[in-house]
C-alpha cells in the first residue's frame, strides 16, 4: 500500500466516523488542532485502522504523531514492513 492509497484510507475513515470535513484533511493538518481529536479518538482511530488493514497498530506509535504527515509515515512503517 502506498502513501497515497493510506491517506486515502485515512481521510475515509476520518470523514466517515469522525464526520471532518474532507477537505480539511491534508498532509500537513495538525490532527489534535485543527481536526478536533482527542487521545480517545486516536484510539478509535487505532481501532478502526487496525480493522482496515488488518495490522497490529500499537498506540505507543502514535506517541510522536501530530500532523497527517506524520500518521501516514507511522502507518507505512507498520503496514509495509
Amino acid at each position: 500500500m502506498n502513501k497515497e492509497q493510506i491517506l486515502s484510507m485515512v481521510t475515509t475513515i476520518l470523514v466517515n466516523e469522525f464526520e471532518i470535513d474532507e477537505a480539511q484533511i491534508t498532509p500537513a493538518t495538525n490532527i489534535y488542532e485543527e481536526l478536533d481529536i482527542d487521545s480517545i479518538d486516536v484510539v478509535d482511530l487505532v481501532v478502526r485502522l487496525r480493522a482496515e488493514t488488518g495490522r497490529s497498530i500499537e498506540p505507543d506509535n502514535f506517541k510522536q504523531v501530530r500532523t497527517i504527515e506524520d500518521l501516514l509515515v507511522v502507518l507505512d512503517k507498520v503496514i509495509n514492513n
